[in-house]
C-alpha cells in the first residue's frame, strides 16, 4: 500500500485494517519516510457544495520502508486516494513499482484519487474503469475508458478493481479478495 500525507483517511485506515483482519500481510509504505514513521491523513466529506470538504483526518503509522520495497516481491498493490496521489506520482520509484504490477498482472486496487498514479504510470491503456470524476478526464487521456458510476460502486477489469471513493468500500475490497484468490467465510 503506497500511502502519503493528505492520503483519505478512511481509503487508508480501512482497507489497511480489513486486509490484516482476514489474514493478509500489509505493508504499508510513504516515500521519504521510515517504517515507524506517520503520514497525516485528511478526510474529504461530501456536504452538499460542488466538490468534497477536506478536514484533518488521523495520524497513520508506517510499517515498511519505502526505499526497501523490491516490488517483486508483492502480491498485490493498494493505491488510496486524497490529495496525496498527485504528489506521489512525482516519485520515479512509485512508478515503477506501478508498473511492475501491471507488467506482471498482478491484482491492484485504486480508488478515488489513486488513479492518478495509475495514469502516471501510463498503464492504462484499453482499460475500462472508474474513478473520483474529477479524475476522468486523465483517465480518457490515458487511453482508458472512464466508466461513471456511484459513488458506492466498483469495477473491475482484468487485475484491476477501481472506484470511486470510500463509499463503495464493500464492493471495491470484495472484488480486490476475489482477485486476491481471498475466500472468506462467516
Amino acid at each position: 500500500m503506497i500511502v502519503g500525507d493528505y492520503a483519505e483517511d478512511y481509503e487508508v485506515m480501512v482497507p489497511f485494517q480489513f486486509l490484516l483482519g482476514i489474514g493478509h500481510q500489509v505493508f504499508a509504505v510513504c516515500p521519504g519516510k521510515s517504517k515507524g514513521q506517520k503520514v497525516q491523513t485528511a478526510i474529504h466529506d461530501f456536504e452538499g457544495e460542488q466538490t468534497y470538504s477536506e478536514k484533518k483526518g488521523h495520524f497513520f503509522e508506517l510499517n515498511a520502508d519505502f526505499e526497501k520495497v523490491v516490488p517483486m516481491d508483492y502480491d498485490a498493490l493498494v493505491l488510496p486516494g486524497g490529495r496525496a496521489p498527485e504528489y506521489l506520482r512525482l516519485y520515479p520509484k512509485v512508478i515503477e513499482c506501478v508498473r511492475h504490477f501491471f507488467d506482471e498482472q498482478k491484482p491492484v486496487a485504486a480508488i478515488c484519487h489513486g488513479i492518478q498514479l495509475l495514469t502516471a504510470a501510463k498503464v492504462l491503456s484499453g482499460y475500462r474503469l472508474t474513478a473520483y470524476p474529477a479524475v476522468g478526464p486523465e483517465v480518457e487521456l490515458s487511453g482508458a475508458s472512464f466508466v461513471p458510476t456511484g459513488f458506492e460502486e466498483a469495477i473491475v477489469d482484468r487485475n484491476l478493481v477501481t472506484a470511486p471513493g470510500w463509499p463503495a468500500h464493500p464492493k471495491w475490497l470484495s472484488l480486490f479478495l476475489s482477485l486476491l484468490g481471498t475466500k472468506v467465510s462467516c
